[in-house]
């Protein structure tokens, strides 16, 4: 009987005392999974730029790589574009598209886009976003995925919404309002 209440509070003892070194170490505190549960909340940002893809002139942001058929499918550019505020190239530049285009389908005007948004000033200045998808440029409104940045925007999931403001079918520049919706951590 001695042995088992011995045993018993031994026991308790090693329970009181790992529970108050945790708590005092913070291991178990309420501020730890506060931290913890704030760090993993996702938020949400809302980025609206214009994208200038000019194919034309001494100094084109986009730049033929691939010749595609008679058509154009496969036609593929490679582009380095300015992002603005405002749909006026000459204002505040707040980063660029980097990436590249192709003429992916053989029925109608769509295009793979692989692009990069980097943003060089602002409040996203350091920090990127991905975008992969399809690009049905003869609709008003085209959504496509957003599938992962860097910085702020590691591990970012979302879309982005993309309506072309200007477009001049001589020369095939572009200026494309961006609506971007996104989930990061």
């Amino acid at each position: 009987m001695v042995s088992f209440i011995s045993h018993t509070l031994f026991i308790l003892y090693l329970i009181i005392f790992t529970i108050s070194i945790t708590c005092s170490t913070g291991i178990l505190s309420e501020d730890i999974f506060e931290a913890i549960a704030k760090k993993r909340m996702a938020k949400t940002s809302h980025l609206h730029f214009y994208f200038h893809d000019i194919i034309s002139g001494e100094n084109p942001t986009a730049v033929k790589i691939i010749r595609g058929n008679e058509l154009g499918f496969g036609t593929t550019y490679m582009i380095d574009d300015v992002l603005t505020e405002s749909p006026d190239r000459s204002l505040k530049l707040i980063g660029r598209a980097q990436g590249m285009y192709s003429l992916a389908s053989q029925h109608d005007l769509g295009l793979l886009m692989i692009v990069n948004f980097v943003f060089t000033d602002g409040k996203y200045n350091g920090n990127s976003l991905s975008m992969l998808g399809n690009n049905h440029v003869l609709e008003n409104v085209r959504e496509m995925p957003i599938v992962g940045g860097s910085g702020i925007f590691r591990l970012a999931k979302g879309y982005a919404l993309a309506h072309t403001i200007w477009f001049d079918q001589k020369t095939g520049d572009a200026i494309v309002e961006y609506n971007v919706t996104v989930q990061h951590f």
